[in-house]
């Protein structure tokens, strides 16, 4: 008998375990998430295919590589591959510049915490099922070719292509923090636009994978505004904000 009891409860606790392993989102990982995997927008379904080699729009993929290799040994190919560092402050140290004051935890920790919390809504659950579906070759492994950053090339090849996980962080922050600062939306946006180019620079994605990220990073936006701790996180960020404009500590636009 107890045997038996000690095996029934060795196989909860280890169903248990196996179920929290599996759910990657808010449930597990409230740090980066805001929302749960079934309130996302499902991509799959929301984007066409990819395109297939040979199709006119696989064309244009592969004239956007060529582009993208001519500028990788440029100050613009520089950038590129400073884009592909996102984690930790990656995302608020890229778009600091173009939002008008430095974005840390001393600084403005509320807008700091929010473009951090909501960083995998839109890099992965905004992403996860046209990826997983498609499991798409990226473009440096289709041609067999080096990236901006060779180091990441391993992890990478192990991971769908479409859509790119890292444009739709950059594009859904862009338009949170234009929200947050209207006066500087044009740099703001253009930073956001020019994070996902970098993934075509670089040889880490087709520009469709890029050009769909940005359609599913926009429905995950729209998303979190309906969600209650996103909207408390984002009315704190606009407070902070209007006190830092305020005092004349936030750079102003020239465009």
């Amino acid at each position: 008998m107890k045997k038996c009891l000690f095996l029934s409860m060795l196989i909860f606790v280890s169903a248990s375990v196996y179920s929290q392993e599996k759910i990657k989102d808010v449930r597990t990982n409230p740090d980066v998430y805001f929302l749960q995997i079934d309130e996302v927008a499902n991509s799959f379904k929301l984007l066409p295919p990819p395109p297939q080699p040979g199709s006119t729009i696989f064309s244009n993929d592969e004239a956007r590589y060529k582009w993208g290799k001519e500028l990788r040994d440029t100050p613009r190919g520089d950038q590129a591959a400073e884009d592909a560092n996102l984690s930790g402050s990656g995302v608020p140290n890229a778009f600091s510049e173009a939002f008008g004051i430095k974005i840390s935890p001393e600084t403005t920790p509320n807008i700091y915490k929010l473009v951090l919390k909501m960083r995998e809504d839109a890099g992965d659950l905004a992403t996860r099922a046209a990826k997983e579906y498609y499991m798409r070759t990226r473009p440096f492994a289709y041609y067999k070719e080096m990236t901006c950053n060779p180091k990441q090339q391993e992890e990478l090849s192990t991971n769908g292509s479409y859509p790119s996980g890292h444009t739709a962080i950059g594009w859904a922050t862009a338009l949170v923090l234009a929200e947050i600062n209207i006066d500087r939306q044009n740099e703001i946006l253009i930073r956001g636009f020019e994070m996902g180019q970098s993934r075509v620079i670089c040889g880490y994605h087709w520009q469709s994978d890029v050009d769909a990220a940005r359609i599913v990073s926009s429905a995950v936006v729209a998303r979190l505004h309906a969600n209650k701790e996103f909207a408390k996180c984002l009315k704190k960020a606009k407070k902070e904000f209007k006190r830092l404009d305020r005092k004349g500590l936030v750079k102003k636009s020239s465009m």
